[in-house]
């Protein structure tokens, strides 16, 4: 991960992610951020139930901090982005890389674990008090130009591998199960040694076969539910089978987000290849174009990290070399509906870092990843 200095080693390496690939004299930023959508801690109440019980959600930052964003964490996410103006008089905005479905926990049990069924994850914020009107702020921050939204997936699980222990008893996945979650991890208890987060984390034929029939479905979900075709993508934990990739370009995707690393599966989830020059403006083979981040903003995951400092560093970094400032940012971090003062600090961090790189830069120019995309070609 990223360390709180930038040392001599740091520098050549941040250096060396900005060389290559696509350069530009314009001050470009971009923010995106994941995992928008995916249901993860449903609750305070789950959360505190699973304390209770001994299961140290508290020991990993998705399960203490991330959850479905109310309407509380999106107003205030949205004052800080339209706290700044770019040299357009345009606000900040956020590429909301959005997971459209989570699991039908009912169906799923009333198929004795045999089946899968998903519900839109429109569907998922109604069921709680907390997030019922949470999709009225994602329409009013399209509007007002602030969040953006992206394809991330059809959901954030690696479906068979989770069906599979559900149906074996697994006891710590049936609790989550009970408590309408998946996303409990080894770090919150011993007994898992799987993790369900990666949706495409298998290399074989009849896995990508399937994968390639959730992309299409979730492509299509996602254009139903915003009214216009998502031209980027960002897998789940930075892994994926390049045999996908033709599918999603015949479904219109033109750009993959993500880091200049890939994580290629070679069988079941177990063992991987590393591609490392997915830089941004170069193509992969299938012909999609690489939109790499080269900045990051994670304060929940690691907080002794000075991440205001830390990302203005490699912003700038990224004007010195002419290449734009994309910045990788996790939901996790504006969420409050678990832990207030996580939302609150960490957007305050968030408006410091903003408002710092307008003032140094003012010929920015913020923009979405697929309007990025456009210029690039």
């Amino acid at each position: 991960m990223i360390n709180n200095t930038m040392g001599f080693k740091k520098l050549i390496t941040n250096s060396l992610i900005n060389l290559p690939g696509w350069h530009t004299n314009r001050k470009i930023v971009v923010i995106e951020s994941d995992d928008w959508g995916s249901i993860r801690m449903p609750s305070k109440e789950v959360y505190d139930y699973l304390i209770n019980k001994g299961i140290r959600a508290d020991l990993n930052p998705y399960c203490r901090y991330d959850s479905l964003a109310t309407p509380t964490d999106l107003e205030s996410l949205f004052e800080v982005l339209q706290s700044v103006k770019d040299k357009h008089g345009k606000p900040a905005v956020l590429t909301a890389n959005t997971l459209v479905a989570n699991p039908d926990f009912d169906k799923i049990k009333a198929s004795d674990f045999t089946e899968y069924h998903f519900e839109l994850f429109t569907e998922t914020l109604k069921r709680y008090k907390q997030t019922e009107k949470s999709f009225d702020l994602w329409q009013e921050g399209m509007q007002a130009d602030v969040f953006h939204p992206q394809f991330h997936g059809r959901e954030h699980l690696n479906i068979k591998k989770w069906l599979k222990d559900l149906r074996e008893g697994v006891d710590i996945t049936r609790l989550a199960f009970e408590l309408n979650t998946f996303g409990l991890t080894s770090e919150t208890d011993p007994n898992i040694n799987k993790d369900y987060m990666g949706a495409f984390n298998s290399g074989l034929q009849e896995d990508i076969a399937e994968y390639k029939e959730i992309i299409i479905e979730g492509l299509d979900l996602f254009e139903r539910l915003f009214n216009f075709r998502s031209l980027s993508f960002i897998p789940t934990t930075y892994t994926w089978p390049p045999a996908i990739e033709p599918v999603l370009l015949q479904q219109g995707v033109k750009y993959l987000q993500g880091a200049p690393f890939q994580r290629i599966p070679l069988d079941d989830d177990t063992t991987f290849r590393f591609k490392k020059n997915n830089f941004t403006g170069r193509k992969s083979k299938a012909g999609l174009t690489y939109i790499t981040r080269n900045a990051y903003f994670e304060p929940s995951q690691l907080p002794e990290i000075n991440w205001e400092k830390d990302c203005m560093r490699r912003v700038s970094l990224a004007f010195s070399m002419k290449k734009p400032a994309v910045i990788g940012v996790h939901r996790l971090n504006f969420i409050g509906a678990i832990a207030e003062s996580n939302r609150n600090k960490n957007l305050h961090v968030l408006k410091n870092l903003l408002q710092g790189i307008v003032k140094k830069y003012p010929e920015i120019e913020f923009m979405s990843t697929d309007r990025l995309g456009n210029i690039i070609r």
